[in-house]
């Protein structure tokens, strides 16, 4: 990341962040436990419902996560007061992953309190900084206590009014931004990149505890051994696939907007985009999981669609994240999603081993050969070059 971009001085001075406080990398903590407990909760019970239930859950979730890190943004946590709230609003999400395994059982209610309660700290914050966000607070300050009534009213209740009333406070937040805009938000655009940056780190750091957790109890044969090279070559190709450029190319495409126009693709890009890249990595770590142990024999169909299609899901967010902020060949990345989803069945006719490793090639092919054409086209980055990134990028369409 780079902060010596024109108006970072004036972020500093009007309160704005360029780093990502230790406070931050504190309540990112949580986001670890979130992800685990989507995970286990799609692993406990693998299938369509239980696929439906997590992108639901993680849905409602990561709005007002991404909420919170536009509001560290904006609103720096550089007082007692501002980080106690903060604190506050790490608690409600603490007990938000605690109820992520009975959500749609016994905890729902749970759930529903806690995230009322971190929709309320979040609004309050914004509202009361005195920044530009307590002006675009106040248009989607109410239509987010609106989802957050749902989701506490779908907690109240049972079986399928709780799927629909959380159904609607999904539908909500992802409407919000176009029914009332989010151009009263200010975007600092180092740690607003750096933030989201972690965000993907933290959650490819569950895939490495769900590799770890899946060999519980197993002897280490060298068979074993192998089948977690391949495990960790793949979260390995889910980072280098995205830090590898992207990262710096989203960073410099926001930079070369006037601050004005960077809302709405930041929007686009690093909230809508990135529920399909987390998504696809809570899905990639339930399907190592479900494997890893497992790898000499034939995957189950759940296993196998969710270790491939995490895969796909993954790449189809960075098809949409390229494609929001203009960054070359969007196009690369949705043939490379095709083409790992249809490495699923080998896992189903032949062995978990074998899928695992076919996968990691295709998946690994696309990469490498999306970096040759940059390459080719005088692009260079931090890990290819120690040049700068000098990305050629069009207009963003968010």
């Amino acid at each position: 990341m780079t902060s010596d971009y024109p108006g970072a001085m004036e972020d500093a001075a009007e309160g704005g962040q360029l780093r990502a406080s230790t406070l931050e990398l504190f309540f990112d903590l949580v986001f670890v436990f979130t992800m685990t407990q989507l995970t286990h909760a799609f692993t406990h019970h693998p299938g369509w419902t239980a696929l439906g239930q997590v992108a639901l859950m993680f849905g409602i979730i990561w709005w007002m996560y991404a909420g919170y890190v536009w509001l560290t943004n904006e609103v720096a946590p550089n007082s007692s007061s501002r980080r106690t709230w903060l604190l506050i609003g790490m608690f409600g999400f603490f007990v938000l992953a605690l109820s992520i395994p009975g959500a749609f059982t016994g905890s729902g209610l749970a759930f529903g309190l806690a995230y009322f309660l971190i929709n309320t700290v979040h609004t309050l914050m914004f509202a009361t900084s005195g920044g530009a966000g307590a002006a675009g607070i106040r248009q989607i300050g109410p239509v987010n206590l609106l989802s957050a009534a749902l989701v506490l009213g779908g907690g109240l209740i049972h079986e399928w009014p709780r799927y629909l009333l959380w159904g609607l406070a999904f539908g909500v937040q992802i409407i919000t931004p176009y029914l009332f805009g989010p151009e009263g938000f200010s975007v600092r655009v180092a740690h607003f990149c750096e933030r989201h940056g972690l965000v993907i780190i933290v959650a490819l750091g569950e895939s490495v505890v769900a590799l770890g957790t899946g060999l519980a109890g197993q002897d280490i044969t060298p068979a074993l051994v192998a089948t977690v090279a391949l495990g960790l070559t793949l979260v390995y190709v889910l980072w280098w696939a995205f830090f590898g450029l992207d990262d710096e190319r989203g960073e410099h495409a926001l930079v070369a907007l006037a601050p004005a126009d960077r809302t709405r693709p930041a929007l686009a890009a690093y909230d809508y985009a990135f529920y399909m890249l987390l998504v696809g990595i809570i899905l990639t770590a339930a399907g190592i999981s479900m494997t890893i142990a497992h790898g000499n024999e034939p995957a189950s169909t759940a296993a196998a669609l969710a270790l491939s299609g995490g895969v796909a899901l993954y790449f189809l967010g960075q098809c949409v994240f390229r494609w929001v902020l203009g960054l070359p060949r969007p196009w690369l990345r949705l043939i490379g999603a095709v083409a790992v989803l249809a490495t699923a069945p080998i896992g189903v006719l032949w062995v978990a081993w074998g899928q695992l490793a076919v996968l990691v090639l295709v998946g690994y092919a696309f990469v490498i050969l999306d970096d040759v054409l940059s390459l080719r086209d005088g692009e260079m980055g931090k890990y290819l070059s120690h040049s700068p990134v000098a990305p050629r990028v069009r207009r963003p369409r968010g």
